[in-house]
């Protein structure tokens, strides 16, 4: 699999790896290696110009625009700029995946409480994004991913921009995630971070191309 733009090289190229069910990894990799590129990739908000992708045993240039949303949605990403509406509280944005998909608020309020409690922001539903940390907008977007049960959790450097302590306790959240059976892909550079999750697997980019290295449980 290999991605452009226009006429230019390619970004990432020769890439063939697998994400199997209930696995934990890290992406890892200098900045501008393709991190992210190869994250927008899993989700299919890019498309390869070569070779393919298969997500959940389909290839997905096969697919019509209705079947990659509705793959989409057994994916949940959390994005570097955390990407929460100002407009709405920490409530209403953990619950927009779920709203989109038609349901009433009588059949998830309860699930969407709980979750804000899980992640530590129980007493912040109704705070505007505004007013949160850094650390806290952070989790509020780990729970909006959360929310739709992923089978699939992708995140951009989910702790770039909180303390150590913080980073420690986001990722213990992730590592739960992964224990209840979800897929997880990690995109950090922190090697400290990652050398403390010594089981995880490692897809290490760089020069365009993925580098595996297995962890050791």
């Amino acid at each position: 699999m290999g991605l452009r733009y226009g006429i230019g090289p390619e970004i990432v190229r020769d890439l063939n790896f697998s994400i199997a069910p209930r696995s934990f990894q890290f992406l890892t990799g200098p900045s501008g290696a393709g991190k992210t590129t190869l994250l927008r990739l899993m989700l299919l908000s890019l498309r390869p110009t070569r070779g393919t992708i298969r997500i959940f045993g389909q290839n997905s240039a096969e697919l019509r625009n209705d079947e990659l949303t509705a793959l989409r949605r057994r994916i949940g990403m959390v994005f570097q700029d955390f990407r929460l509406l100002d407009h709405l509280t920490t409530y209403e944005n953990v619950a927009l995946p779920l709203r989109a998909t038609g349901r009433g608020e009588g059949t998830y309020r309860t699930e969407v409480i709980e979750l804000l409690k899980w992640v530590g922001l129980g007493d912040r539903m109704a705070a505007s994004p505004t007013v949160l940390s850094g650390g806290e907008k952070q989790r509020a977007a780990i729970a909006r991913a959360l929310i739709v049960r992923p089978e699939l959790l992708l995140a951009d450097e989910p702790t770039g921009n909180v303390d150590p302590g913080l980073a420690r306790r986001l990722l213990r959240l992730f590592v739960e995630l992964h224990r209840l059976g979800t897929a997880v892909v990690i995109a950090t550079h922190d090697l400290h971070l990652m050398d403390q999750f010594s089981f995880a697997r490692r897809l290490v980019v760089g020069d365009g191309r993925v580098t595996i290295y297995d962890g050791v449980s």
